[in-house]
């Protein structure tokens, strides 16, 4: 039994501090908190909180983990700039969402994603396999039976865009695939807040899917290219839209 209970309290303190750095990080990722800003002391905020000092600790820990903010001696636990942020970070990546991103950022994720992606499309019609493309296929299937407004379909989403990107064959590439993939996911869920998803996007990763098939590595580029500009095209079109 008391085994039990420590376990119990093991996954409490877990979700405590993961919450705290949950709710810090929104308020900082959306200009609540400024860069520079100082952040309420260890003692003042988990009493502020009503939570222990060690899960304060443990959320600025995590914070800290993913460039949001420094502690340092004497001075605190300060805000970082922006270029400190680990923009790509899945949790981040959540965060920024959570409420209106801001434009330039939103123009800036999608201009990176159009940077990498068609390259990972060309580099994987070159370098593709057999369970590769068995994987690229099989969450096309599962993107066209859930579609892009569910969880499945949104998963669905994701798993092609990571079976391509491990299809280029690049391991540095391969490291961008959580973000890349939390990118996706967070800008459909986005676009749709603001009403119902106004495209069927399996078309186009299907165009995607076949040049790799095909070897055809420009055309795959050039899908990939098109694929991310109409996602884009979708989500700003929205972006001035009233909230459902």
């Amino acid at each position: 039994m008391a085994a039990t209970l420590t376990d119990h309290a093991d996954r409490r303190a877990l979700r405590v501090h993961g919450r705290i750095a949950r709710d810090i990080g929104v308020q900082i990722v959306t200009g609540r908190y400024s860069p520079g800003d100082i952040l309420t002391g260890e003692v003042a905020a988990s009493d502020e909180l009503n939570v222990s000092r060690t899960a304060y600790r443990e959320a600025v820990r995590i914070l800290a983990a993913k460039g949001l903010v420094e502690s340092r001696p004497k001075i605190g636990t300060r805000v970082s700039r922006m270029a400190d942020w680990h923009l790509l970070d899945p949790d981040v990546l959540e965060w920024i969402f959570q409420h209106e991103p801001d434009p330039a950022l939103l123009e800036a994720l999608f201009e990176l994603r159009r940077i990498v992606e068609p390259e990972a499309a060309a580099l994987a019609a070159s370098r593709r396999n057999p369970t590769q493309l068995a994987a690229m296929e099989d969450a096309l299937e599962r993107m066209e039976q859930h579609t892009l407004e569910t969880d499945a379909g949104r998963r669905a989403d994701q798993d092609f865009h990571a079976a391509l990107i491990e299809a280029a064959g690049n391991a540095f590439l391969a490291s961008l695939t959580s973000g890349v993939g939390a990118a996706i996911a967070w800008t459909t869920v986005f676009k749709q807040r603001k009403g119902p998803l106004v495209r069927d996007a399996v078309p186009d990763h299907r165009r995607v899917f076949e040049a790799v098939v095909a070897r055809d590595a420009e055309t795959a580029h050039d899908a990939m290219a098109a694929l991310i500009d109409m996602a884009f095209r979708d989500t700003t079109r929205l972006e001035n839209a009233p909230m459902r």
